[in-house]
């Protein structure tokens, strides 16, 4: 359908960051709805193998948007180098598409 929107995937170290990133995303309409999961993570870092619990976000918006998000992200994460990816969604429900075009800037 179209590729003007994308999900943005991050993660943080709980609860609480994901709760407070993923309600200012949202308030600043960057954002029309952040997912939050738990995930336990297994991954290298400064050469050691780490295992940790962590929350991942999927956050859902425009693909113009990106930029912004990743900016407001690197600014509010607690990482020194966080994961931020984007997601293209390639197709979707036209009125779920028209909730998000709505629901952001």
């Amino acid at each position: 359908m179209t590729n003007g929107y994308s999900i943005t995937i991050t993660t943080v170290s709980g609860k609480e960051a994901a709760a407070a990133i993923s309600r200012l995303l949202v308030e600043k309409r960057l954002a029309a709805c952040v997912q939050m999961f738990p995930v336990e993570s297994i991954y290298s870092w400064q050469d050691k193998i780490c295992q940790d619990n962590e929350i991942v976000l999927f956050i859902k918006s425009k693909t113009a948007l990106f930029n912004e998000i990743k900016a407001f992200i690197k600014e509010n994460h607690s990482y020194e180098v966080p994961q931020i990816i984007q997601v293209p969604v390639t197709d979707g429900l036209a009125e779920y598409l028209k909730w998000i075009d709505e629901s952001v800037i």
